[in-house]
């Protein structure tokens, strides 16, 4: 199977595996590198085409006449999701970070209050604080081993000066897929609170088989206050592209963003429109299933290993290709359970108080990669804690 090649990235510029002794201590000639979010793999047959096809002309000027990128858009959204967009709806941005970012500056002010459900995805609490906003926590807890929002105590810890909830669906780091009554009540808290919603939705289309992930702009009541971010980066394994799209229904909310976009002169590059559209195509939809199903059986080695370990408990996996590992059942403290992963195990893994309150007792482990990575990845662990088994 094409996933199963091993592609050597040492060397690539690959902030995963060329960054992670710098950062982690990992050595890079024996280590495994399960932390940033992108994949070992290729990306589908026809990004490569499409970026062949540019060399081979080989003059890079400015990109025009966005029509058919746009109408691959609409075409994926349709076919994959059952969400109609109009092409007017579509802003590209430089990656979904900065989509986060840009809605931040279009619709705050420094010092107001943006809504987070924590733990989530460590890069929104990071340009918040950037931006001079305030990142204001509303915890999710933990119930049957998921991950669950607790509506009946988040209004206490508000104070009337949040402007924004930046909400995570499908949930990276938990796996969660929300359903639709989830996603009313998260829209219910918006509309209660005034808060601009933006539904980062990047891992719409890694999920495992059998689940169904629902655009929250099928959800009714909200277009006034809606802001979709998804991208073909985390779907096709092109993050280097750094593209995104930031899509938005409201005609009020569409000028405001436009005018922010534009007094900042952001426009994307052509690789990355490239690469985009051939890969919201037949080809890669037919690939993106092969792929689905590969790290789903990835997910079911993984849980299957960590679990018979003794105090460590993977997070069922509905959507995105991040396992997410509870270790307070060992008893042991967080430097000493991050130690033996790090130094024993040799894997260099997300730390779990990145991602916010809730997550001081996890690492996340990317099992986007070859099985017999994943494989290796759990034997080292087994042996790393081999004392409690």
């Amino acid at each position: 199977m094409r996933f199963d090649e091993i592609i050597d990235r040492h060397g690539t510029h690959s902030a995963k595996w060329d960054m992670m002794e710098n950062i982690y201590g990992v050595p890079a000639e024996d280590g495994i590198a399960m932390w940033v979010a992108d994949m070992d793999f290729r990306p589908p047959e026809c990004v490569q085409k499409a970026l062949e096809k540019m060399l081979e002309h080989g003059i890079y000027g400015y990109y025009g006449d966005d029509t058919s990128y746009r109408a691959a858009i609409q075409w994926w959204m349709k076919t994959r999701h059952g969400w109609d967009i109009e092409p007017e709806w579509i802003f590209t941005t430089h990656g979904l970070v900065n989509g986060t970012a840009m809605c931040v500056d279009t619709w705050t002010a420094p010092g107001d209050g943006v809504v987070l459900f924590t733990p989530v995805y460590h890069a929104f609490a990071k340009v918040i604080k950037a931006n001079g906003r305030r990142v204001v926590e509303c915890p999710m807890v933990l119930t049957d081993g998921r991950y669950e929002l607790d509506f009946g105590s988040y209004d206490a810890l508000l104070d009337g000066s949040e402007k924004m909830l930046v909400f995570c669906s499908p949930h990276n780091p938990g796996g969660r897929v929300w359903s639709r009554e989830e996603l009313e009540q998260v829209a219910e808290f918006a509309k209660k609170h005034d808060l601009i919603l933006v539904s980062d939705e990047i891992h719409h289309d890694l999920v495992m088989p059998g689940e169904t992930h629902t655009p929250m702009a099928l959800i009714d009541g909200i277009e006034d206050r809606l802001v979709m971010m998804s991208a073909t980066t985390k779907t096709f394994n092109i993050a280097g592209s750094h593209s995104g799209n930031v899509i938005i229904p409201d005609a009020a909310l569409r000028e405001a963003f436009g005018a922010r976009m534009a007094g900042l002169g952001l426009s994307p590059n052509s690789f990355g429109l490239a690469m985009a559209e051939a890969a919201y195509s037949p080809e890669g939809a037919a690939w993106l299933d092969e792929l689905t199903a590969y790290i789903d059986g990835n997910r079911k080695v993984f849980d299957e290993g960590v679990n018979s370990i003794p105090g460590l408990h993977s997070m069922p996996l509905q959507s995105t290709y991040l396992a997410w590992v509870d270790f307070s059942g060992t008893g042991m403290s967080r430097e000493e359970f991050t130690q033996r992963v790090e130094k024993d195990a040799k894997i260099a893994a997300n730390h779990g108080p990145t991602f916010g309150t809730g997550g001081e007792s996890f690492l996340r482990f990317n099992l986007a990669t070859p099985r017999s990575v994943v494989e290796d990845a759990v034997g080292r662990l087994q042996k790393a804690f081999a004392d409690l088994q």
